[in-house]
């Protein structure tokens, strides 16, 4: 039979970076390739991506990388990988058009991207590959089914059941699930972050009961926000718009970007007559609504700028009324908080969700019992969330009736080996480093970076220059000390002081005993300064000590 290999290189104990790898016999199937954006202790961080290591030292095994979706934290490491890992890219309509985007973007040539219909079968590397339609935010959403002789390894994405949905671009289908588990699954694979939730997530996920009486109050301008990828919230908002017969201003160029993607396909279209393009737009407007979008901390604090004065198109006034409909999501408290406060400062009036009213749109533990009727696997493994998702995802599958035996929970890098429709092994790992991407493309960001930015966050610096003839190595300029964030240079006077003597001594001292190196003399000088304000100050501060030898 078949030796099927399941394990994440993300997305276990974590929101977002989620990656999944499928092996079947050799043949490697990558689904999604997130990221998740860092938590306030990784400094400087923009995001974080996952370890690609494995994938590069298997690319030639690899079949295919399937995008079930265009959310961030299924997407975005795309192109980091596309740029070591020449592999073909399965995915929807709608996402594969935003990932011609992307890859345009990112200059990256040779991948060929496939459109699959969300309902589709097709041999891939030899293996038998099902697609099937599922209810997400975002078009074209769809759930896998890898075939193999001990029975199909089932991903199902991120999705939510919705009886009410009639748009075929969002629809599940229910039928291709029921014949799928009726031909026999060995491994299900379902999401966690919502298992914790009573009941079915649908309909708790639309926003328009709650803004609409929002809509019906507001006097001048509304100004309203939302996750750029959050497709099915955006178009609840442009429907609210329309039907008060207000105008509509897209803050943001990328979202305005996807709508044109959807109108072409024929998804949605937006009025032509209510929108105020941006060469038409004036801050002075009133009776309009301005949809503010973006992706993660980045959307928080775009409106921090509008609070501020700061943003080159909208500027906030205490008329405004402000609606929060994107939720606090990990990595992103911090830059929330600011900019509520930054609001309030103003005397806006602003409006939040609540987080626990008005739901994301991922499976509560009714959504996620069906799966497990519909499908039936031998083999129940919870993915995507915290460990406490995952546990709380597990509970729900013993209360169906699974034994513990039959419910896997892994780590990221740990691999689950099935043979002969059995697991045999979860003894190996894989180790696994997340990589930290610090602006547009740095891959240098290492442990060692991120401990010299929480050193000068909390201790500060300090730079001592002395000035060095240098052909007989007399000092003949210094020193000079200047600090950042340590102390106030007037209340120590003395410290300054002693910090110069202690630089001047080290280089004389060198000269005279026929030493002197300046990487030698600087490493010394570096050594005892650092030992005296310790002392001092109780502070380790990066110091830094600049010999400069110039001809005279």
């Amino acid at each position: 039979m078949d030796q099927v290999r399941i394990f994440a290189l993300g997305g276990l104990d974590e929101n977002g970076k989620n990656m999944t790898v499928v092996e079947v016999n050799q043949a490697i199937f990558v689904i999604e390739a997130g990221l998740k954006y860092p938590d306030s202790e990784t400094l400087g961080v923009e995001f974080i991506i996952p370890d690609f290591s494995y994938l590069i030292e298997n690319k030639d095994r690899i079949q295919g990388i399937f995008i079930t979706h265009a959310h961030d934290d299924v997407m975005a490491a795309l192109p980091y990988l596309l740029k070591q890992v020449k592999a073909p890219v399965y995915s929807g309509a709608l996402t594969a058009n935003l990932i011609y985007d992307m890859l345009k973007k990112e200059k990256i040539r040779d991948v060929k991207v496939h459109k699959l219909k969300r309902t589709s079968r097709q041999t891939i590397g030899g293996v038998q590959v099902r697609t099937f339609g599922m209810t997400h935010a975002m078009p074209d959403n769809f759930g896998i089914a890898i075939g193999t002789d001990q029975g199909y390894v089932v991903y199902t994405g991120e999705f939510i059941i919705d009886y009410d949905m009639l748009s075929k671009e969002y629809l599940c289908d229910l039928n291709e699930l029921s014949d799928i588990g009726k031909r026999g699954v060995l491994a299900l694979l379902c999401e966690s972050i919502g298992a914790d939730q009573p009941g079915h997530t649908s309909p708790h996920h639309r926003v328009t009961s709650y803004i609409e009486p929002i809509f019906e109050q507001a006097q001048g301008r509304i100004l309203i926000s939302a996750y750029r990828q959050s497709l099915f919230r955006v178009i609840e908002i442009i429907d609210l718009v329309k039907k008060f017969n207000k105008k509509i201003f897209f803050h943001d160029d990328e979202l305005r970007n996807m709508l044109k993607h959807m109108e072409i396909m024929g998804y949605y279209k937006v009025p032509r007559e209510m929108e105020v393009m941006r060469q038409n737009f004036k801050d002075e407007m009133e009776d309009v609504v301005v949809l503010i979008s973006g992706s993660g901390k980045n959307l928080f604090r775009t409106m921090s700028n509008i609070a501020n004065h700061e943003d080159s198109y909208v500027s906030f006034r205490p008329s405004d009324t402000i609606i929060m409909t994107s939720p606090v999501v990990s990595g992103t408290e911090m830059d929330a908080s600011i900019m509520e406060n930054e609001i309030y400062k103003e005397g806006g009036r602003i409006f939040s969700l609540n987080s626990k009213t008005v739901l994301s749109m991922h499976p509560s533990s009714e959504d996620l019992k069906m799966m497990l009727y519909l499908f039936k696997p031998r083999y129940y493994i919870p993915i995507k969330g915290e460990y406490r998702h995952l546990i709380a995802n597990a509970n729900l599958a013993t209360k169906m009736g699974y034994k513990p035996d039959k419910i896997v929970v892994l780590d990221n890098g740990q691999i689950a080996q099935f043979e002969n429709k059995s697991l045999v092994s979860v003894a190996q790992h894989l180790e696994l480093e997340e990589t930290l991407i610090d602006g547009k493309e740095n891959w240098d960001v290492t442990g060692v970076v991120l401990k010299d930015r929480e050193m000068l966050s909390t201790d500060g610096v300090m730079i001592i220059g002395i000035a060095l003839n240098y052909k007989n190595k007399k000092i003949i300029a210094g020193p000079d000390v200047q600090t950042r964030g340590l102390i106030y240079l007037k209340d120590a006077d003395y410290i300054i002081k002693e910090v110069g003597r202690l630089m001047e001594e080290t280089v004389q001292a060198a000269v005279k005993e026929k030493r002197y190196d300046n990487l030698g003399a600087r490493g010394e000088a570096r050594d005892k300064i650092s030992k005296y304000l310790m002392k001092e100050t109780g502070k380790r501060p990066m110091v830094l000590p600049v010999i400069m030898e110039m001809n005279v």
